[in-house]
């Protein structure tokens, strides 16, 4: 371990139910995910990526099922994949042009490290599956502030290979498993400009009878 992140405390430690940080809510109103072709190396290392998920599993989680899987992406297994990929577009696309191919052979070259996020519900009869679903969704999220808060920087992609069942065949996932994202990491190499945010006050209302 390199100790990027605390060790988490035995399990029954009394915790603390607020951590006040001025220079926490000044990270999450300026977050920002990098540009995906802006992302060179190095990334994380593998130990240090290990501590990043680690952290970004600390998500809600109803009933403890941890409904989500890993797979990691560095070194020659990025083109590998991609090659692989690529032969799976052919055969589920085969009327694309030369190019698209060769487009998705070097989809997870954009960046040195990527984490595919697997949702990977329990059909356990009371957990919704939409629930365990949602918690897939916090941990991609929260894999992108861990590595940011770690000096990396990164963006949560999904593009056709998320929605592909030859790509879920080629990942070897389960007929209830798919993939919630690809988070790409590395370290920027050109800073993101803010872009527009929504008006959260037209977004909120209060219930009232």
């Amino acid at each position: 371990m390199t100790n990027i992140f605390p060790p988490a405390p035995t399990v029954g430690t009394p915790m603390l139910p607020v951590r006040p940080s001025q220079e926490t809510r000044e990270f999450l109103a300026l977050r920002r995910s990098a540009n995906k072709a802006c992302l060179g190396s190095p990334g994380p290392t593998p130990s240090q990526l290990d501590e990043i998920i680690a952290a970004a599993t600390r998500v809600p989680d109803h009933r403890r099922l941890s409904p989500w899987k890993f797979i990691v992406f560095e070194g020659d297994a990025r083109r590998q994949f991609g090659d692989a990929a690529a032969e799976v577009q052919r055969s589920e696309d085969p009327g694309l042009d030369a190019g698209a191919y060769t487009f998705t052979a070097g989809l997870l070259m954009r960046a040195p490290t990527v984490v595919a996020i697997i949702s990977s519900p329990t059909e356990d009869g009371r957990t919704p599956v939409w629930e365990q679903e949602l918690s897939v969704g916090a941990v991609c999220h929260n894999l992108l502030l861990a590595a940011n808060a770690a000096g990396w920087a990164g963006c949560w992609l999904t593009e056709w290979i998320s929605f592909s069942k030859g790509i879920d065949r080629l990942l070897g996932l389960a007929e209830n498993e798919r993939v919630a994202g690809f988070i790409y990491l590395g370290t920027a190499t050109m800073n993101p400009q803010e872009r527009a945010r929504p008006e959260t006050a037209q977004l909120i209302t209060r219930w009232a009878p």
